[in-house]
């Protein structure tokens, strides 16, 4: 017990989170490459399969450019001016302060990934990752411009609760870790109790899923009590339908990046007024193709 309240040093959870995300990309890797001896066994590796996977290792380095940018000159520098000058208190390191601190980030990671679905701004970025027709670890590598840019103001409340930088950022990066795990259609459904309170590969292919009654489900990072919390739970029943809607049916790697911000600025040039413009970036991407479909509707009758 006297372990988990022991002090541990900023730097070493620093060390952990380079070591964990370093190694955790080479088991990452690994887990792929048997996967996708099982596809080719299965007789299923096309072209189109090898295409969208190197697309998603193009968008990851593409994701990982900016996200340095982001990181170094912006990211690093709020959550450090934040947590010396607007905490309520520093918190101790402890590997007590560490779970607390994951468990808050579950929850936030909750809100800000329903934020990407539920905003023109948010799905524009986001949209990439949901865009492939397939499922599996390279997947989870599939980011889009701005997916590193929006975390920023969902967790720096944790910050501002006094705790350390380092610890948000461990904590953040360890619900990621968990997340990629779930891409895969290589594992069933796990026994219940799990089911019940854990995200799980079956939990996040809804997710991924086009499926109408999986439409906006399962947001949940580690635990999925989250969902079954806030009303966003759906139990997979039904085979899973992967992509978006309408597909962007290419593996052209910047075409895949830049889709989704290439339509939300399509729409805005085009909006009618800007109480329109502004009703794009912060209403659902649902909501735009509605009024889209209402508006040919019209124009078809007239």
């Amino acid at each position: 017990m006297d372990t988990l309240f022991a002090q541990i040093n900023e730097m070493e959870i620093y060390g952990w989170e380079l070591f964990i995300g370093d190694w955790f990309f080479v088991l990452a890797m690994t887990l792929f490459a048997l996967e996708l001896l099982v596809i080719a066994i299965k007789k299923q590796l096309t072209w189109n399969l090898v295409g969208d996977s190197i697309t998603n290792f193009v968008t990851l380095a593409a994701f990982g450019g900016i996200n340095i940018i982001i990181g170094a000159l912006f990211y690093l520098g709020v959550f450090f001016y934040v947590y010396e000058h607007f905490t309520l208190g520093h918190m101790p390191i402890t590997w007590w302060t560490v779970a607390c601190c994951i468990v808050l980030a579950d929850l936030v990671y909750y809100w800000e990934h329903r934020f990407m679905h539920m905003t023109g701004i948010g799905w524009a970025t986001h949209t990439v990752h949901h865009s492939s027709p397939y499922f599996n670890l390279s997947v989870a590598y599939r980011f889009g411009p701005l997916d590193g840019f929006f975390p920023l103001f969902f967790h720096l409340p944790l910050v501002m609760m006094g705790f350390h930088p380092f610890v948000v950022f461990l904590a953040e990066a360890l619900v990621q870790i968990y997340q990629t795990l779930l891409h895969t259609e290589r594992v069933g459904k796990l026994p219940k109790f799990i089911e019940a309170v854990m995200n799980t590969p079956s939990h996040h292919r809804v997710h991924h899923a086009t499926n109408r009654q999986y439409l906006d489900k399962n947001y949940a990072g580690v635990f999925i009590i989250w969902d079954k919390m806030f009303g966003t739970f759906a139990e997979e029943k039904e085979k899973v339908s992967y992509g978006v809607y309408p597909r962007i049916n290419s593996v052209n790697p910047i075409k895949v990046f830049f889709e989704g911000f290439v339509k939300l600025g399509s729409r805005l040039w085009h909006a009618p007024s800007w109480s329109y413009r502004f009703k794009l970036l912060v209403k659902s991407p649902t909501w735009a193709w509605q009024q889209e479909n209402a508006a040919k509707l019209k124009g078809q009758q007239s």
